[in-house]
């Protein structure tokens, strides 16, 4: 992996990328879930809009999700 990803070169470990992507993971799997909550007001009936505020979500964070 260090000949790969120049690890060293870059001046990081596999143990900091590790926590570094679990908890990148962490954060967009709650955003995901909760965004459509605020901003739909988790109404009855409202699935087609949540379903709709989930998928622009997932599309917004997709699309501006890039490695450094």
């Amino acid at each position: 992996m260090e000949k790969f990803f120049k690890l060293s070169e870059n001046g990081t470990s596999v143990r900091t990328e590790i926590v570094a992507g679990l908890t990148t993971f962490m954060t967009m799997a709650y955003i995901i879930a909760l965004n459509p909550n605020l901003l739909t007001g988790w109404r009855a009936g409202g699935d087609d809009l949540w379903n709709a505020v989930f998928l622009a979500t997932c599309l917004a964070s997709g699309i501006t999700s890039r490695s450094a």
